[in-house]
């Protein structure tokens, strides 16, 4: 009787099977140290930390693809091609919803990137000055350029355009033989050798 009860219940008497886990799906924590089966920076960066040891402020936070490129001086190359390629999560722009979607790094593999890349963190920040001094260099000739013209349009009978390109003067045409010429610029010496009819 017990067991037509137990059939109309569906009671089990068996415990369920026991979680199997292989060993190689197992990591350890590079913080704490203690084994883990899964966490966030895991599975999206493969970065074998636990979710209690990650530090979202500090060591463990996310870098936009833009910042890596303007803090660490990265290419698209050293950070979707180069061997091995950078895991990165994709989110919606929080600032903008028709902006396109940004892509995350974990800034700890951006830096051992940046640093295999430049080799040393002094060889980075003298590219990051030469690259400032180039785009200051830049931005004051285009400054300069753009007053000169404004200038030219303002006060137009001040400046008289400079005709830059040489307009040859030639001398009187020397015969070389029967039907070949030659001619020679009065003010550079170019000379031109041609047939007459």
């Amino acid at each position: 009787m017990a067991t037509k009860l137990q059939k109309k219940l569906k009671i089990v008497e068996e415990a369920p099977p026991a979680l199997y886990v292989d060993d190689d799906e197992v990591s350890v924590c590079d913080e704490c140290e203690k084994v883990f089966v899964e966490s966030y920076l895991l599975t999206h960066y493969n970065y074998p930390t636990c979710d209690g040891c990650r530090d979202t402020e500090g060591k463990h936070s996310l870098i936009t693809k833009t910042e890596a490129k303007t803090s660490y001086l990265l290419s698209d190359v050293d950070l979707l091609i180069r061997e091995p390629p950078l895991k990165f999560v994709i989110r919606k722009n929080p600032r903008n919803d028709f902006w396109g979607d940004m892509k995350l790094f974990l800034r700890l593999q951006i830096e051992k990137r940046a640093l295999e890349v430049w080799e040393t963190p002094e060889k980075l920040e003298e590219e990051k000055d030469d690259r400032e001094e180039k785009r200051e260099i830049a931005k004051r000739k285009k400054y300069r350029k753009n007053m000169t013209k404004l200038r030219q349009e303002v006060r137009s009978s001040l400046y008289t355009m400079k005709d830059r390109t040489h307009v040859h003067e030639y001398g009187e045409d020397v015969q070389l033989d029967e039907d070949t010429w030659k001619k020679t610029c009065k003010s550079c010496g170019h000379e031109i050798e041609f047939e007459k009819m």
